[in-house]
């Protein structure tokens, strides 16, 4: 069973140790950086989420949520609406269905808009990353037609 659960000073080290295969990472930015983005996002004024993706005990996975404003430069969407700003599965947990369990809890949990209502969830991710364009379409993501800084947008309705 996949559960998202709060990074602490236990889990901490478990979760920057995991990454993607070498072909993947040009797609995400390293954990630790993600965690590093949240701490400057939450202390200047934004609403970050950072997840870790547990398979039953085992860390498997990583997601960094925001609502608003994401540190970043953004496309219109942006404003009010939530973004999943980084997901990733550990190489080693790839292709056993933990993605798309994790996008349904994540979902889940973005639909009780926990820092404000929205009407929108934005993903932005690289044009060539196909298997992650075939997993957001699948719960309904489109294009809206925006590249941002050489990123797609795919934009679900909540």
């Amino acid at each position: 069973m996949i559960t998202l659960r709060k990074i602490t000073l236990e889990n901490r080290r478990d979760i920057f140790k995991l990454e993607v295969s070498e072909e993947q990472r040009r797609f995400v930015a390293s954990n630790l950086s993600s965690v590093a983005s949240c701490y400057v996002l939450a202390t200047n004024g934004g609403h970050p989420f950072p997840f870790a993706i547990y398979a039953d005990e085992q860390p498997v996975g990583f997601v960094m949520l925001a609502y608003g404003t994401t540190g970043y430069d953004e496309p219109s969407i942006a404003v009010d609406n939530y973004c999943i700003m980084r997901l990733m599965m550990d190489k080693q947990y790839q292709n056993r269905g933990y993605g798309r369990e994790a996008m349904e809890n994540i979902l889940e949990f973005i639909r009780t808009y926990p820092a404000g209502p929205a009407h929108y969830c934005w993903i932005p991710y690289k044009p060539d990353n196909a298997p992650a364009k075939k997993l957001y379409e699948s719960f309904g993501f489109r294009d809206n037609g925006e590249n941002f800084n050489n990123e797609a947008i795919t934009v679900l309705r909540l």
